[in-house]
């Protein structure tokens, strides 16, 4: 074959811009009213696919995982809370929460103005990043982001939280929470180019695994019946979620980018092999110390993965970096989940029902912490250009001084992040207490998904079957309690 092949002529990379205008482009590429000078149809086209890799993760990925995850009495709730908040999510971004997130606000360190997104002037405008996309791809792929983590967040509170605070919670929660994390590093708030958090480990997982820690301790436990006794009710279907999930990982961080470049590519390949390093060390340590191969340990050692090379490794690694990533993200969360939750008297005092706290919150700390470990400068400099962030500490070279600066800065974002969702959270769940319960009655904790939504998930002929209630008007609680009291 080599005998044969000829070298092929390619036009020279220096070639001047005169010499590329005599060639004439096929038509399909001349710019219009249309299709701007701008705007470039092969990101465009790829930031859409990665736009619904991710709402993909959320709807049906999160909604059949946690269907499947719970009781089978939770089945229908837990799948619901994660549809009603992809949802309401997303006229809140359209509304207020993007521009809070990414637009400008003189001298605001922590929050833009609560503007809305919805002018098409706006929309059909280049981004204001530097990229060649219309505003329309990035309002709605920051969007996913944003409904992916509250939705993240109510793996904390399955099993027990009053669908009706729910309710109240996530438009709450995505405005005075993740829009302040979202404009703290990545828009023009006072961590901007400081943190290395290529797509979210801090602004998604870090904040979603503290925050729903935090609202399950407001919350409450579930019923005690159920916190000893909670098996899956589909293993299979799990799996179904699980497989939506890594997959849809490809537009989570193959997409940050915002391009389809070199670091994109780069990006998805590492993501996948630190994510099976630490679905394979995950199960390897549950073979050894339990003597089972747990699938549901496996989902875990999965998402750990996910998460871990998240926050900057993805496109700014060596690929044996992302190994090892996995390697870690594979043990020290399995060590905090499954030894250290069960012997400390902290962790078994708040029921988190998915083990949040441990799959996203630590998970995203390691995977935010390394990325200030072994980011390149080079692959550095390729997605975010020259001298923006220090390098990884690996790679300083004789300059030590900037990566341990730049570790520094991890620090102090992972520190901030944390005690922001942790205040913020607590503020919400005791201003929505003062409206609506919480947690549900304990009746309806007994029953589960009858007594919520009158539905349940797998509903053979007379099973559960209860006798229909009379109706009855029902007065909300709020307006029970502005109502007068009778003297």
């Amino acid at each position: 074959m080599s005998k044969i092949s000829k070298k092929r002529k390619f036009p020279s990379l220096f070639m001047s811009f005169e010499g590329y205008q005599s060639w004439s482009l096929p038509s399909g590429l001349v710019p219009d009213e249309a299709s701007p000078e701008w705007l470039s149809k092969g990101d465009n086209a790829w930031e859409l696919t990665a736009t619904s890799f991710v709402g993909l993760q959320s709807v049906p990925g999160l909604v059949m995982l946690y269907g499947s995850m719970v009781k089978k009495k939770w089945a229908v709730n837990s799948a619901f809370m994660a549809l009603y908040a992809f949802a309401a999510a997303l006229l809140c971004w359209v509304l207020w929460a993007h521009q809070m997130s990414f637009g400008y606000y003189k001298n605001s360190p922590l929050v833009g103005k609560p503007v809305n997104s919805l002018s098409n002037v706006f929309l059909l405008g280049p981004t204001h990043v530097h990229s060649m996309l219309p505003n329309a791809d990035y309002v709605f792929y920051q969007f996913a982001f944003a409904a992916i983590t509250v939705i993240l967040l109510a793996g904390s509170l399955l099993g027990r939280m009053n669908f009706y605070a729910w309710m109240i919670f996530v438009p709450l929660w995505l405005t005075f929470s993740y829009s302040v994390g979202a404009f703290t590093i990545w828009g023009y708030g006072f961590l901007q180019h400081k943190i290395i958090d290529y797509a979210g480990g801090y602004v998604i997982h870090l904040s979603s695994g503290v925050a729903g820690f935090t609202a399950a301790y407001w919350v409450g436990p579930r019923h005690s019946h159920d916190r000893q006794h909670f098996p899956p009710n589909n293993i299979i279907q799990i799996l179904g979620g699980a497989g939506f999930l890594w997959l849809g990982w490809t537009g989570f961080n193959g997409g940050s980018p915002l391009s389809a470049g070199l670091v994109t590519s780069l990006a998805v390949i590492n993501t996948h092999i630190c994510t099976a390093t630490s679905l394979l060390v995950w199960l390897a340590l549950d073979m050894v110390v339990y003597k089972k191969s747990s699938v549901i340990g496996a989902v875990q050692g999965m998402i750990t993965g996910l998460v871990c090379i998240t926050p900057g490794a993805a496109g700014l690694v060596d690929p044996w970096a992302a190994a090892l990533m996995g390697v870690m993200s594979g043990s020290i969360p399995w060590y905090t989940m499954m030894i250290l939750h069960r012997k400390s008297a902290f962790f078994q005092s708040v029921d988190d029902t998915l083990g949040v706290f441990h799959t996203h919150a630590v998970a995203g700390v390691l995977g935010g912490l390394l990325s200030g470990l072994f980011a390149k400068p080079k692959l550095l400099n390729l997605m975010y250009g020259n001298d923006v962030y220090g390098p990884g500490l690996l790679h300083s070279g004789g300059h030590i001084h900037p990566g341990l600066k730049q570790m520094a800065y991890q620090f102090v974002g992972a520190i901030f992040i944390a005690a922001w969702n942790a205040v913020v959270t607590s503020i919400i769940c005791l201003v929505i207490s003062r409206i609506v319960n919480l947690r549900m009655d304990e009746e309806d904790l007994e029953v589960g998904d009858d007594a919520v939504h009158g539905e349940e998930a797998y509903a053979l002929w007379g099973d559960g079957e209860r006798m229909p209630k009379p109706r009855r008007l029902c007065i909300p609680l709020i307006c029970r309690r502005l109502m007068p009291t009778p003297v």
